[in-house]
């Protein structure tokens, strides 16, 4: 079985990464989305949060499960036995950081390759930045991020919840 991992802070969860998580279940027998700790980002929702909202809007998918981890994502691919990690690209300046944590991966995981995964045109600009920044100023979410989760978003940003 072919196990990839995509990893990322996933805060919140959005359109272009919901439209990876389609096109890498497609590739791999079994993706697992792992809600990562990021020491230098600041999140909005918990990693528990995280964790149930990508359950939520990828319950379709049956070959994907979601996990969270604190572990170096090498280290977490190869403890669920993962043959590759799946990175998306939206722009040049995505390439040369990947293409470093790619390198990094390797040698700490010889056996574990990278699969880089072109944005789809019309999420090449998405971020969950601009999906926090957009929910801050009251804008519609409805072409950023998944609808189960735009009330949750707009009424964290705003204070609620």
């Amino acid at each position: 079985m072919k196990i990839a991992i995509y990893p990322g802070s996933f805060d919140p969860i959005t359109l272009g990464h919901l439209n990876l998580i389609k096109r890498a279940s497609k590739v791999f027998d079994k993706l697992i989305v792992c809600v990562m700790v990021n020491a230098q980002k600041h999140p909005l929702f918990t990693t528990e949060e995280r964790v149930e909202q990508i359950r939520l809007v990828t319950k379709r998918f049956d070959n994907v499960e979601v996990d969270s981890s604190n572990a170096f994502v090498a280290e977490y691919a190869r403890e669920k036995g993962a043959v590759a990690v799946v990175r998306g690209l939206r722009a040049l300046s995505d390439y040369e950081k990947e293409c470093q944590m790619a390198i990094i991966n390797k040698k700490i995981n010889p056996d574990l390759e990278t699969f880089f995964l072109a944005a789809s045109e019309k999420y090449m600009y998405l971020s969950s930045s601009a999906v926090k920044e957009m929910a801050a100023f009251g804008g519609d979410l409805t072409d950023f991020a998944p609808r189960e989760l735009i009330d949750v978003i707009q009424n964290r940003v705003s204070g609620g919840l």
